[in-house]
């Protein structure tokens, strides 16, 4: 296997995700995020019955949530 080793500082890398950040907001606004993020928690709750007992489901809320907030915070900020 052939590995390139590169290495990015913590800045480039804060640049990097930032752009990513960037290109996500483009597709839909804060609030749809949140919309979005609120349809794909509910189907993955509701399929909970089906799928069965899943020991991450407290993990999977706190991203959930904290992706929610995010997007929150960027609405707050834009209003301001």
């Amino acid at each position: 296997m052939n590995k390139q080793t590169h290495l990015e500082s913590p800045d480039s890398t804060t640049l990097a995700y930032g752009e990513h950040v960037k290109d996500l907001l483009t597709m839909n606004a804060p609030t749809e995020w949140v919309e979005d993020l609120w349809t794909i928690y509910t189907g993955f709750m509701v399929a909970q019955g089906e799928l069965g007992h899943n020991p991450r489901a407290s993990d999977l809320f706190c991203t959930f949530r904290e992706l929610v907030f995010f997007f929150q915070k960027l609405e707050e900020r834009k209003a301001a």
